[in-house]
């Protein structure tokens, strides 16, 4: 099953409740000056939004010209690696788990006083070297505010700070398409497969926090996080071979990957400045059941079966001291300490006429994995003009690693990371940023382990000897206000890494993450929010956002230089055009992108549309507290399409001996949805 990459699950009928908001109304073109000269930020008040009508923090941070939001990664161990591009009143959240949509979500907009761009050292050393970092700005205000979307509710009461949020998480949807598969090179057709994909994601989730914020440096902050999750596919399988008895296979996914999170920080003045320490941990249990089933007539002839169960934890410690001057430098400097482990245990049997197992061994199906990682930084920036700033940092990990189980490694590495910034901003609004660094990317565990991928019929090997990659990056960024309150930016980048962590053929003759040889990359990414009531068109706004790039790598089977495994599409695409005026507002969007490639040993995977991916909407808000929506998602029917060439015994060989091609539909999505507000001291609507 593939499931087109652009096509947003939803139901076909969403009621969705929401806090709205508190702002000033402010005609279009009245908005205040997005910027200051001579400022390192850049500052939209809570009236410069009013005329979107936002329900929540997230639907401002949308709307902030040429600002994209990072969500971080919350697999990466340790802190550093996992931080996005949002901060609150300066300072990151202390949750992992918690990804920046939920966390914004959850505040009203009536709360946020305004929101503030800029360079990501203003931020800490988690944003150091990020061109934009968006500061949300809150009120201190107490007395009740809500914000339920059937997600999430908010109670304030001073001088403590106490978050809520749930949600049910259902985004159930229906795939329908045809497989073929021919033989090459004369394209005969070997079968066809009519194929229905009936799908459950469930991610329902229960988070709270309860803060106390005195003072920038006297601050208390504690979260937890559970959320049970589960996933399930049924597939139904029309099978029809050119020679030979028509099938009725069956695909069945039942994963049940469930998280827990407790976590927080403190801060207090010291020395002059700030000392806070960070805790945290996390647990992640899953256990997966993954069956085909090959039928004819209503009777197994053949088939897998794969069961797992794993576990994952992560305890981490950190301590930072930040100065704002010492010696005429700001300062911070800090380390982390992170323990993590994975046990897991996978099982894969081969099934016989009615349904008889034997199992197949697979090279590493029990592993056990061990890390310590540690990393130490310190961090130093001034200004060297009234324009000009130089920010550098300088960072030490060090991690040990352990596998043990059907595989025994052991390797201890160490990284120096250094970084510079060049931040200029000259008057006018030109800022212009930029950045070298060395960065070093983090193993995923579960690529140590092997398993069967059974709705592709394919077996990943695990490696574990993989190593992880390491990058020098630049990157330049221009930005520049245009048409008054809109935005243009423009970023290039280069990275150089080596010891690609991308596909090989292990010893034992299986596919599996590994490392290849230096690999390229080379980017340009064109951003431009436009305003354009300047040119007659009242309440009208323009946003695009698009990625042109080029990766390369020497390719270990074929000799020839090739693109590199995975989401690296050479365009990436994506424009909205939007009217605001009075009580209505209507819009659509359109996003495109080239065909992502994975290179495994013995065959290449390509995931594409056939067209462009478009909805349409139309609001209308009948008080300022109360919105109606309606969504048409996907409304050119555009479908999600998979072409699979297979080589023998590898790639190594000249020609493909046979290919596939799939083809999924969602078809078009119709979604209403009603919010309306509460709370806010009184006022109406």
């Amino acid at each position: 099953m593939v499931r087109p990459a652009p096509f947003a699950a939803s139901g076909a009928l969403a009621l969705v409740l929401a806090a709205s908001p508190a702002l000033a109304q402010t005609a279009v073109g009245e908005e205040p000056a997005p910027a200051q000269p001579g400022s390192r930020t850049t500052v939209y008040d809570s009236a410069f939004f009013a005329q979107f009508a936002p329900s929540n923090a997230l639907d401002i941070v949308r709307r902030v010209p040429g600002f994209n939001l990072e969500q971080g990664n919350d697999e990466v161990r340790g802190f550093a690696g996992a931080a996005g591009n949002v901060v609150f009143n300066g300072a990151r959240p202390s949750s992992k788990s918690d990804s920046l949509e939920t966390i914004l979500m959850r505040i009203p907009a009536r709360r946020v006083i305004r929101v503030e761009v800029g360079p990501g050292d203003l931020y800490g050393s988690d944003y150091a070297g990020k061109s934009q970092v968006l500061n949300v700005i809150l009120s201190a205000e107490g007395g009740i505010d809500g914000n339920v979307t059937l997600k999430a509710a908010r109670i304030r009461a001073e001088p403590s700070t106490i978050n809520l949020a749930a949600a049910t998480g259902v985004t159930d949807y229906v795939e329908e398409g045809f497989d073929d598969l021919f033989a090459l090179p004369s394209r005969t057709l070997v079968e066809h497969r009519d194929k229905v994909n009936v799908i459950h994601p469930h991610d329902p989730y229960l988070s709270a926090s309860w803060g106390v914020e005195h003072a920038a440096d006297r601050s208390f902050h504690l979260n937890g996080r559970y959320a049970p999750s589960t996933f399930k596919l049924f597939q139904t399988n029309r099978v029809t071979p050119v020679n030979g008895p028509v099938r009725d296979d069956r695909l069945i996914q039942d994963f049940k990957p469930t998280g827990y999170e407790l976590g927080g920080d403190i801060t207090r003045p010291l020395a002059g400045g700030a000392l806070k320490l960070v805790a945290l941990a996390n647990r992640r249990d899953r256990e997966t059941y993954d069956a085909s089933f090959n039928r004819i007539a209503g009777e197994t002839v053949g088939g897998f079966e794969q069961f797992s169960e794993s576990r994952y934890d992560e305890a981490v410690g950190r301590v930072s001291w930040t100065r704002g001057a010492l010696l005429g430098f700001a300062v911070e400097t800090g380390g982390e300490v992170a323990y993590n482990r994975l046990e897991n245990e996978t099982s894969l049997f081969l099934l016989g006429p009615g349904g008889t197992r034997s199992q197949i061994d697979l090279p590493i199906d029990q592993a056990v994995v061990d890390e310590l990682r540690t990393e130490t930084y310190v961090n130093a920036g001034r200004a060297l003009g009234p324009t000009l700033r130089l920010d550098g940092r300088l960072a030490y990990e060090t991690s040990r690693l352990e596998v043990s189980g059907d595989a025994e490694a052991q390797r201890s590495l160490r990284f120096l990371k250094p970084s510079l910034t060049l931040d200029w901003n000259r008057k006018g609004g030109l800022h212009a940023q930029l950045i070298a660094r060395r960065s070093v990317a983090q193993l995923n565990f579960f690529d140590f382990i092997s398993n069967a991928e059974l709705a592709s019929d394919r077996v990943n090997g695990g490696n574990a000897q993989l190593q992880p990659q390491r990058s020098w990056e630049a990157r330049l960024t221009l930005e520049h206000p245009i048409l008054g309150r809109g935005q243009a930016k423009l970023e290039f980048g280069y990275d150089r890494v080596s010891k690609l962590q991308d596909r090989i053929l292990t010893p034992e003759g299986f596919d599996a993450p590994g490392n290849l040889g230096t690999g390229t990359r080379r980017f340009v990414r064109v951003t431009l929010d436009a305003p354009l009531d300047s040119l007659g068109l009242k309440g009208v706004n323009f946003r695009t956002d698009n990625t042109f790039q080029k990766t390369r790598v020497r390719d270990p089977l074929s000799g020839a230089k090739r693109d590199w495994s995975g989401f690296w599409p050479s365009y990436d695409l994506y424009a909205e055009l939007r009217r605001d005026v009075g009580k209505t507002a209507i819009g659509a969007s359109i996003g495109d992108r080239d065909a992502i490639t994975f290179f495994r040993t013995d065959e290449t995977d390509s995931n594409f549309n056939n067209g462009p991916f478009v909805n349409v909407f139309a609001e209308y808000r009948p008080a300022p507290r109360t919105t109606l929506r309606v969504d048409l998602d996907n409304a050119l029917d555009s479908t999600g399409n998979r072409r699979r060439f297979f080589f023998d015994p590898n790639r190594s060989a000249p020609e493909p001996f046979a290919e596939e091609y799939r083809s999924r539909a969602n078809h078009l999505t119709l979604t209403f949805t009603l919010r309306r507000g509460f709370g806010g001291g009184g006022q109406k609507g």
